[in-house]
């Protein structure tokens, strides 16, 4: 039998401890190099490194705890019938709850105390909290869920939430300070903590204060729905896997209705545009899997003008300015493991790929010149005849010339679990072999920092919703390897793909823009751009309050101008998605396995057709 090592030890360790405090014999506790979840009673904490450092198996601990503290106190029924639907309100409410369950534990355990504030720690690195630089930059559900927290624990928030916090804290106690008060008083309470907790988003004017959520029940199902709740939370959150499943086909639900509409007349309003995602909280962190249609062909009118409402919320960031060195490590880890069983399939196509691109750019010479350089072949003629002229060789003019490659990934939500898993590692191929070849490579990916608008959304509900608005979402430019670095430079930058918050809504028109102009800034002679996507450009905030072909208008009339004026030539693989509807040089691949040998043929294709 083979002996069992200590990161094992501690994962039966875990397991064990979450099963007893959930009080779920059930509970199914696994580890992931992506971000923590819960669905049902399987739960993923982060994955320890193998030396078991003392903050990552805190880290794994805190989240355990967190999340057997929420089966155990937690009934996702109830919580989903006090509920607002407001998205903003709704997040408050979610992190209220969050930091009433979590408290429970750590008022009771010291230990458990520790391992929260360790996972609460992580989480805020990530959070926009710590980079909001005024109050309307501050995701009000982390605000109020820490203060909760410090009312119900008297712990201090985070050192690196401080800052941000102090932009919102004043406010936030002025108009709902004593109902922070009152919460600590009905900690035990589900039902009674979710009424204070409404009456804190009224006092925030989350929400209206004339109907709450009870109030709207029907009088003569009051005396039955009070039995059923009493009955839920007696079970102490079994039912969690069947609220949360409801949930999300619920979703589903609105989701398909969503993308069966016609574009033109999707003029919703801003509470129904988020009903499909209420439970989200701010940044929309699981969940999410936008509908990526294929809209029928729509000729480009003469007179369409695509603009943005505002650019003040885009962001071009840099991948290390994402996740820190540590997260980055460990997601690079996660990606290295995917490419274990390919590794042979992955060493085959960077040969197959260095060997056709070397083979174009091989030396030839002219022989038996009158100048150049010393033929040493010709040694012995050199010296029985000095006179002779032709001793010489000239290096041939190739016609491999000065070249860059960009490749730009979609990073919207629908690429989640295996397509972007093989488009970071066929990424990492390309950048790692055209560079042993002399070729540079920049990689990209593009996103938005927001489901369903984000700040552009909010400014626009503020001025009162003008018509035709444009694009109405905050852009995220990703850079997560510049032409000029070294691969191994950038190498675990890529591993940030693995970060499921990340992928959320796309905007194709603008990346392949920004893309563009930044290889057009080169000095490279020959320029090549390879678009990575899985669907038509889609982000709800825009289409609904724009024709339905709004945003692939745009991509059509960017690539128009790319492939027809501009001296980038741009090429795009399909992930089961037909883009030969919008690219003149492009293949659809049915099976995200046939990536990497299909961008090696279209690379080397390029190369060859050139050399001819």
């Amino acid at each position: 039998m083979a002996e069992q090592t200590p990161l094992d030890a501690l994962k039966a360790v875990l397991g064990g401890a979450a099963r007893a405090m959930a009080q779920e014999p059930e509970l199914e506790l696994s580890y992931t190099a992506e971000a923590p979840s819960v669905l049902g009673k399987a739960v993923r904490v982060p994955m320890p490194g193998r030396g078991l450092p003392a903050d990552q198996v805190a880290e794994a601990r805190g989240f355990a705890d967190g999340y057997a503290l929420r089966l155990r106190h937690h009934n996702q029924a109830l919580h989903d019938r006090a509920a607002p639907a407001e998205p903003v309100a709704r997040a408050v409410f979610d992190a209220v709850e969050q930091a009433r369950v979590e408290s429970i534990g750590a008022r009771a355990m010291e230990g458990v105390r520790a391992n929260l504030g360790h996972a609460l720690d992580m989480r805020m690195k990530s959070d926009p909290l710590v980079r909001a630089r005024n109050r309307d930059e501050v995701p009000l559900s982390t605000a109020v869920g820490l203060l909760v927290r410090e009312r119900l624990t008297g712990q201090a928030p985070p050192a690196a939430a401080l800052p941000g916090l102090a932009l919102v804290r004043d406010w936030i106690e002025e108009k709902a300070g004593a109902d922070l008060d009152a919460l600590e008083m009905v900690l035990d309470d589900q039902r009674a903590f979710g009424r204070l907790a409404t009456r804190l988003l009224e006092d925030l004017q989350l929400i209206e204060g004339e109907t709450t959520p009870d109030e709207q029940q029907d009088p003569g199902e009051e005396g039955e729905g009070e039995e059923q709740d009493e009955s839920e939370q007696g079970d102490d959150g079994e039912d969690e896997g069947g609220g949360a499943q409801s949930e999300t086909e619920s979703r589903a639900e609105a989701s398909d209705e969503e993308s069966t509409d016609d574009g033109e007349s999707r003029q919703l309003d801003d509470d129904s545009l988020s009903d499909s995602d209420s439970d989200m909280g701010d940044d929309g962190e699981e969940g999410m899997m936008p509908v990526r249609p294929n809209r029928p062909f729509a000729d480009l009118s003469a007179t369409f003008d695509y603009h943005p409402f505002t650019t003040a919320y885009d962001e071009v960031i840099e991948a290390t300015e994402l996740c820190d060195a540590e997260e980055l490590n460990r997601l690079r880890a996660y990606l290295d493991q995917q490419l274990i069983h390919l590794q042979g399939a992955v060493t085959k196509l960077a040969n197959r790929l260095q060997r056709r691109l070397m083979a174009q750019q091989s030396r030839s010479w002219d022989f038996d010149q009158e100048e150049g350089m010393l033929d040493a072949a010709r040694l012995a003629r050199v010296i029985v005849s000095p006179g002779h002229s032709l001793s010489y060789k000239r290096e041939r003019d190739t016609q491999f010339r000065d070249t860059m490659v960009t490749l730009l990934i979609d990073n919207s939500g629908s690429m989640r679990g295996r397509p972007i898993s093989i488009a970071a590692i066929c990424a990492d191929i390309m950048a790692r072999t055209l560079e042993r070849c002399g070729v540079k490579t920049e990689i990209l990916g593009f996103t938005t920092r927001a489901w369903k608008g984000g700040q552009s959304r909010e400014q626009w509900l503020g001025q009162g919703r003008p018509p035709t608005p444009g694009r109405l979402n905050d852009l995220r430019h990703i850079i997560y390897k510049r032409a000029d670095e070294p691969w191994r430079h950038a190498r675990r930058n890529l591993g940030l793909m693995m970060r499921e918050g990340l992928l959320k809504e796309n905007i194709d028109g603008e990346a392949l823009m920004w893309a563009h102009n930044r290889m057009i800034g080169r000095s490279e002679e020959r320029k090549i751009m390879m678009v990575i996507s899985d669907g038509a450009p889609v982000d709800d905030s825009t289409l609904s309050v724009n024709s339905g072909s709004y945003l692939e208008k745009h991509l059509r009339q960017v690539i128009g101008w790319i492939e027809g004026k501009s001296p980038v030539e741009l090429i795009a693989i399909g992930i089961g998605h037909d883009v030969t509807r919008y690219y003149a040089k492009a293949v659809t691949i049915m099976d995200v396995e046939q990536l990497g040998g299909t961008m090696v043929e279209q690379l080397a294709g390029l190369f060859e057709n050139e050399g001819r």
